[in-house]
């Protein structure tokens, strides 16, 4: 029972990979724009450096030394800090002087701090549970706060009554990929911290349909990525 219950949550959590890859590969027109014109234009990075240190959380809650038994959510966190990071550098090549500063300190706050977190976790807590608790809290933290970051485009849907700033494939995708991991954490081994973020997001993120769904809305994309990861 137990052997079937780990297979059917690998199932899911694999699924869950999947559309999780798709969703940290849904920014790469807007950077291949950005390579074509060799401008950022008015795209911000704010979305991709939060990403990375959500990501970052997420491998090392994934940890055995923090939680056993996540090794699914390690390697998709693993693979959206190579995607972040990867759009960072592209970012880094091509804008000004004040948004290369910007992103510059951004990261080595963000290092400081994930490092401290890391540090106080390994000499001060002891036994997975105490440190599954603190990692997770912090990480379902972080992880709504991702969530929440695309819904602000709600605020426009409702005033121009119209969803074409909230592409459908894109907002079902994302609703896809909260279920997945939400049926994901209910399985065994169960993981109430994967199940809070992932059924957050779930409850608001209802795709809808748009007569102007199908275009293509680069901004958007550069602001939605950092909902994709567990």
């Amino acid at each position: 029972m137990a052997s079937a219950a780990i297979a059917r949550s690998n199932v899911v959590g694999i699924i869950g990979n999947v559309i999780s890859f798709g969703l940290f590969l849904s920014p790469a027109p807007t950077f291949y724009r950005i390579i074509k014109k060799k401008s950022v234009e008015e795209f911000k990075p704010d979305p991709y450096l939060a990403t990375v240190l959500n990501c970052a959380f997420w491998v090392f809650h994934g940890m055995p030394f923090v939680h056993p038994h996540s090794i699914l959510v390690v390697t998709i966190n693993s693979v959206g800090l190579v995607f972040e990071f990867a759009y960072l550098i592209i970012f880094l090549i091509y804008a000004q002087n004040k948004g290369r500063k910007k992103v510059f300190l951004c990261l080595l706050a963000e290092a400081i701090f994930f490092a401290a977190i890391v540090l106080i976790t390994l000499l001060v807590l002891h036994g997975t549970v105490t440190r599954s608790l603190v990692v997770g809290i912090l990480c379902d933290v972080f992880n709504i706060m991702m969530y929440l970051s695309p819904l602000t485009i709600m605020v426009k849907v409702i005033k121009t009554k119209s969803v074409k700033y909230m592409p459908f494939w894109l907002s079902l995708a994302n609703f896809l990929n909260g279920l997945c991991w939400t049926a994901y954490a209910l399985i065994h081994p169960f993981d109430i911290y994967v199940l809070i973020s992932n059924a957050c997001y779930c409850s608001h993120a209802q795709p809808k349909v748009d007569e102007d769904a199908s275009k293509p809305n680069e901004v958007q994309l550069s602001a939605i990525d950092a909902s994709a990861n567990v």
